[in-house]
């Protein structure tokens, strides 16, 4: 049986986007676009449309049919909830959604998700299928779903989580490239100050005949060794970039050691590690309540922290658990996890509404990071205008010192 079934794979296809323009059953000229595999395809369909075609031609970008983003995802799980809600079947729900859809690389997800289910795979099959787009939760939500008769709900509940875990990764985001781009902002003002600026009053400076104030003379040497080395600056600070995120990819050790270094950064360390915890409090919550197994959920969970740190501490609870110890013991036993959350964990147990009390866990710190976010882009403002202003200000008065000088001379 398992031969036969892997024989009905369906074939992939590859769809194009094409733009059309004909006239409709009262004469009106009329155009758009239509996402399909060939041009005799979307012959048929405007034909069922009863549209008299005049023009077909395929639409080529360098981009090919987009990206697919994580709201995309999150709409098309609350969609075909709610298809599937209404009593339609599967494969229409597949087709009224995709055609509600605009986004063209969506489109043509869902069109393959059409075809191999219509081929004879499961809907959470077809979902394993595209690991890139469809995590493991929302695979194990959907095949719980398909058991239980609920794949409606189960739909519903990885939107709503999805929705959750995108606004608490947005606002980490937030914590993380607002101070970032300040920064980077602020190093190319000066770096443009110093080769641009700085060269102008320094032909300025050599008619004056007279020694220049040491504050005047250490930014010029600066800006001499700016001009004359930033090519290489500016190549090993790529080149630093590049090896780091090498580095992530390509060793374990070296991407564990980066997390833990981000872990332990001052605020945003704190930041990143409440939301790890938030993150797997909701992801175990709602996967346990769905009917998965703990330790398939906490296997889940591991995934979702965005943290190798945490990923290995789980990994460690997961083994624990498995062994028969308590949720709240073996997250205890790491040292990873706050007290507050393993003492909640530990209630939720004892009363046999774990679920509940994780979704109490991961609303907690959620709100505790978004309010740690807002905490710090508001001491961050004074403190980069106060940078700032020191480096512009102090720049531009090292090379006004000279002028005042000699004013006050004359």
């Amino acid at each position: 049986m398992a031969v036969a079934t892997r024989s009905k794979a369906p074939r992939r296809v590859v769809l194009h986007r094409w733009r059309w323009k004909g006239k409709n059953s009262r004469g009106e000229t009329i155009q758009g676009e239509l996402v399909a595999a060939d041009e005799m395809t979307v012959r048929q369909e405007l034909g069922r449309q009863n549209i008299l075609v005049k023009r077909i031609q395929r639409v080529r970008s360098p981009f090919g049919i987009g990206r697919i983003r994580p709201q995309d995802i999150t709409l098309f799980a609350r969609q075909m909830a709610t298809m599937i809600r209404a009593g339609i079947p599967l494969l229409q729900a597949f087709s009224v959604v995709s055609e509600s859809l605009k986004r063209p690389a969506m489109h043509h997800l869902i069109e393959t998700l059409m075809n191999e289910v219509s081929a004879g795979a499961s809907f959470s099959e077809a979902l394993a299928q595209h690991p890139q787009h469809f995590d493991r939760m929302f695979v194990n939500m959907v095949e719980a779903g398909e058991q239980s008769g609920s794949l409606d709900r189960m739909l519903e509940r990885v939107a709503s989580y999805k929705e959750k875990i995108d606004s608490l990764r947005a606002r980490v985001r937030k914590a993380l490239y607002y101070p970032a781009a300040v920064v980077l902002v602020g190093m190319g003002v000066t770096a443009l100050l110093l080769v641009k600026v700085v060269p102008q009053f320094e032909s300025l400076f050599r008619g004056f005949g007279a020694d220049l104030p040491a504050f005047t003379q250490l930014t010029i040497a600066l800006s001499q060794w700016v001009q004359a080395y930033w090519p290489h600056l500016l190549g090993a600070f790529i080149a630093a970039l590049l090896l780091v995120r090498l580095g992530i990819r390509r060793s374990p050790g070296f991407a564990y050691r980066a997390d833990a270094l981000m872990l332990r950064l001052p605020v945003i360390g704190d930041i990143l590690d409440k939301s790890s915890v938030a993150r797997f409090s909701r992801t175990l919550a709602t996967t346990f309540s769905a009917g998965v197994p703990l330790v398939e959920s906490l296997n889940t969970a591991a995934g979702s922290t965005g943290n190798r740190v945490y990923q290995r501490a789980i990994g460690e609870v997961r083994e624990h658990v498995a062994s028969g110890q308590q949720l709240n013991f073996a997250m205890r036993a790491t040292g990873r996890f706050p007290n507050l959350a393993v003492q909640m964990i530990g209630v939720g147990e004892e009363s046999g509404a774990l679920d509940a009390m994780l979704n109490k866990v991961a609303d907690f710190y959620e709100e505790d990071v978004d309010t740690k976010v807002d905490a710090l882009t508001s001491l961050l403002e004074p403190f980069i205008i106060v940078v700032l202003g020191v480096l512009v200000g102090g720049l531009v008065v090292s090379m006004y010192l000279p002028i005042f000088e000699m004013g006050s001379a004359i």
